[in-house]
């Protein structure tokens, strides 16, 4: 028999036993499984098949000192090197199933090989639908599932709901791509009666090679907040991404929430195959239909979660009361509309939700206002990371001087400066990409003045940038880190460069140089 005829035997023989797995309280016993990655994800999933009796086998190019040391506590094997190329104890173990972290590309070396050998080939939130009735309810069954995806937005809008529905009387985790495994959520003792599940195109396209398995995952409700090109060296192309992004909605049960001045996350909806009797619930700032959440004359309100709701809606809040709260960005204001969505397919009340909203803080280096000094107003909105996030920041903040650049992710930026650079006052690009970005708005906001930070140094980059903004700004402006890109060619994380930006602003203005408007250094172009 050929070799691959000796996979494809052996991989039906590990799908029969694969199948019988859709419980904690299965047989996992001596399951030979490669977990590749050793991340908190990595180390969840090792734990969580540990504890279930597997034999585990973890494969990482590094690892965390931390789990290093507990790797053996827990009983799982270790191998730390390179992985640009299979590893022969690997290929040794034999596998029956790899668990990846979402960090691995579907090209990588390793992940080819797998889906080549025939291998069962899951993500962590696979796992965790699996093995989610560890801890059950009162009724004895799971924690329902609420899952929340989109280029943008996905943090605030999975805190926001998770809020909203604790303010229901839910026990309620927020979990996934938020920081929190989503197995750490599965095996907590106390249990939930929901998780609201953030989810990364990643993990979405290891999930998404489960929908016609035998136990693919049926959330409760689901949301593609928005979708822009993103991501694409991970993916490979933009309908790649798209394909990833809209697994989401993959045999969603109640509502099928979905972003009405977004075409492509209707058409999703439209395209997946959900449970009989899934409802499209649309969201936008306009006036909404009978199905939809909107707003009118600056009340926020439902009309899809109500028994007459032809003829009627009921208020959620007020974009009044939000902009006391700092919340009453445009894009801020969708994502509370999602969230509101997702929490009354709950049945949670709007009286609930409204509460909810008056204690809601938006998380840092989210259109965060560092400072206001001598009239200018500086915003830290670090965590817009893509050209989508960036131009929803330009949008709340129109003719801002404008600090853009960092890791592009193969994304065009073009298109972002043809729309938003023209309206800025300036722009000071920062980055190893920085050529891209210059020639952009050379070719489509030439009166713009553009100017470069080229110091290698990290500790250098912000306080430079501040230095020119103080230049350029005057009373009433407003300095917006919206970067449009990634930040890890000169800092640790989109958080480091926010925490720096913010650290240059207090410097400069503790300094007393606050008010200093000295004429920049020439601006490049």
């Amino acid at each position: 028999m050929s070799r691959e005829g000796n996979a494809g035997g052996r991989a039906e023989e590990a799908a029969e036993r694969l199948d019988a797995l859709r419980s904690w309280y299965a047989d996992w016993r001596g399951l030979r499984v490669a977990v590749l990655g050793l991340s908190m994800t990595g180390f969840a999933a090792a734990d969580t098949l540990a504890e279930l009796g597997a034999d585990v086998f973890v494969v990482t190019e590094s690892a965390d000192p931390e789990y290093e040391r507990l790797l053996p506590v827990i009983g799982a094997r270790l191998r730390v090197g390179a992985l640009d190329a299979v590893p022969d104890e690997l290929v040794a173990f034999d596998p029956e199933v790899v668990v990846a972290s979402p960090g691995f590309a579907p090209h990588h070396p390793v992940i080819e090989w797998t889906q080549r050998e025939h291998i069962a080939l899951w993500g962590d939130v696979e796992l965790a639908w699996r093995v989610r009735d560890k801890v059950v309810r009162a009724d004895g069954s799971p924690a329902e599932w609420v899952l929340i995806t989109g280029t943008n937005g996905k943090t605030t809008t999975t805190r926001l709901a998770a809020t909203m529905i604790a303010a229901g009387g839910r026990r309620v985790a927020p979990c996934g791509n938020i920081g929190v495994p989503v197995l750490d959520a599965v095996r907590d003792p106390g249990g939930f009666d929901v998780l609201v599940v953030e989810l990364s195109s990643h993990q979405l396209w290891y999930l998404g090679l489960q929908t016609d398995g035998p136990a693919p995952l049926s959330p409760w409700a689901s949301v593609c907040l928005n979708l822009a090109d993103d991501h694409l060296e991970w993916h490979g192309s933009a309908e790649a991404y798209r394909a990833a992004k809209a697994v989401v909605y993959e045999n969603t049960r109640i509502a099928c929430v979905y972003n009405k001045a977004d075409a492509a996350t209707r058409r999703m909806v439209e395209d997946a195959e959900v449970v009989e009797g899934a409802r499209a619930i649309g969201f936008d700032l306009g006036v909404p239909g009978p199905s939809d959440l909107g707003v009118v004359e600056g009340i926020l309100v439902d009309r899809a979660f109500l028994e007459d709701r032809r003829t009627s809606a009921l208020e959620l809040t007020t974009l009044e009361d939000l902009a006391a709260q700092g919340l009453a960005a445009p894009h801020v204001v969708a994502n509370i509309l999602a969230a509101a969505a997702l929490a009354r397919s709950l049945d949670i009340e709007p009286h609930a939700i409204r509460a909810a909203l008056e204690d809601f803080r938006l998380d840092p280096h989210r259109i965060e206002i560092v400072a206001v000094e001598a009239g200018i107003t500086w915003v830290d909105d670090s965590k817009a990371t893509n050209p989508h996030a960036a131009a929803s920041s330009l949008a709340a903040y129109p003719g801002a001087v404008w600090v853009v650049g960092g890791l592009l992710k193969g994304v065009d930026i073009s298109e972002l400066v043809a729309d938003r650079g023209p309206s800025a006052k300036a722009a000071i690009v920062i980055g190893v990409e920085r050529g891209d970005i210059v020639a952009a708005f050379a070719r489509h906001a030439p009166a713009v003045p553009v100017f470069e930070v080229d110091h290698g140094e990290t500790e250098d980059v912000m306080a430079r940038v501040v230095e020119l903004a103080s230049g350029i700004a005057q009373d009433g402006d407003v300095v917006l880190l919206a970067p449009a890109a990634a930040s890890f060619d000169q800092f640790a994380s989109y958080a480091d460069r926010g925490r720096r930006f913010a650290e240059a602003v207090r410097d400069r203005i503790g300094g007393g140089t606050g008010d200093d408007h000295d004429d920049p250094a020439h601006p490049s172009g």
